[in-house]
């Protein structure tokens, strides 16, 4: 590539981060975000159809239920805390759904749009409501920071050049999907689930109390199930959500510290 051509090349480049950076609420981080909400969402809601179709729901009811009423106590959380921010709109489009899968894997996931999938074999470590509603508070909180959008913007500018998404679904389609599924962590029958970096998990955890709190949750119980996740992982037996969802000693006392953020926003 000639001088004058790499130049133009770069500042093209600069350009694009520039034009396509938005913020992560609370934080207030710049992220990069290539992919429009038009484009993402209807991806996201094809590819939860068929995630359904293609895995058992839950009969049982008893357990469905409380996934749905947690998932609608927190979204309302969410709506709320982004109504108080005069950020809003940045959930247009956004069509909630909650479902129960059948599976012994510990997992849980939320792709954007607010389509959130709990694995069953994850409840034994939950036990209760308010230990469902850390997952869910966390899951969701990934979502709505756009953590998926970011990663999946990485792997456009750095594995297809920056190619547009819409590109990349046409010409690209397989590694489209498969870059899609690993940006999102959906799950590891898809292949490697893509680990949260550290920033966007604290990240995660930071929003998420703050939802779970909003929905009525004692944020406190965070620190209880997280010991659990730690115990199970020093068990040897590393649950799914583990394996994209690092828990240690650090991450519990950062929790800690966050929780009195939290608490300004639990009313019960």
């Amino acid at each position: 590539m000639e001088k004058k051509q790499f130049i133009l090349f770069f500042f093209l480049i600069v350009s694009l981060l520039l034009i396509s950076c938005t913020q992560v609420p609370i934080t207030g981080r710049s992220q990069l975000n290539l992919i429009p909400d038009s484009s993402i969402y209807p991806m996201s809601f094809q590819q939860y159809n068929q995630f359904l179709d293609s895995n058992v729901i839950s009969t049982n009811s008893r357990s469905s239920e409380m996934v749905t009423r947690v998932g609608r106590r927190i979204q309302h959380g969410v709506e709320e805390y982004f109504r108080q921010q005069h950020m809003a709109h940045r959930l247009d489009g956004y069509k909630w759904e909650f479902h129960l899968v059948d599976s012994e894997e510990k997992n849980a996931w939320c792709m954007p749009g607010g389509k959130v999938v709990v694995y069953s074999g994850l409840l034994s470590i939950t036990r209760d409501e308010a230990g469902l509603a850390v997952v869910m508070g966390h899951e969701i909180a990934h979502a709505v920071a756009n953590h998926g959008n970011e990663r999946m913007s990485h792997s456009l500018l750095v594995q297809m050049g920056g190619v547009a998404f819409s590109t990349a679904v046409r010409e690209h389609s397989v590694a489209t999907q498969q870059l899609w599924m690993t940006a999102f962590g959906v799950s590891t029958q898809y292949g490697f689930a893509l680990p949260y970096s550290r920033l966007h998990e604290k990240e995660a955890d930071h929003l998420g109390l703050i939802f779970m709190a909003m929905a009525g949750y004692d944020p406190h119980v965070a620190l209880d199930f997280w010991q659990r996740m730690s115990a199970e992982k020093k068990g040897g037996a590393v649950p799914e959500f583990l394996s994209t969802h690092p828990s240690d000693q650090q991450r519990i006392r950062s929790i800690r510290a966050l929780i009195p953020k939290a608490m300004k926003y639990y009313h019960h």
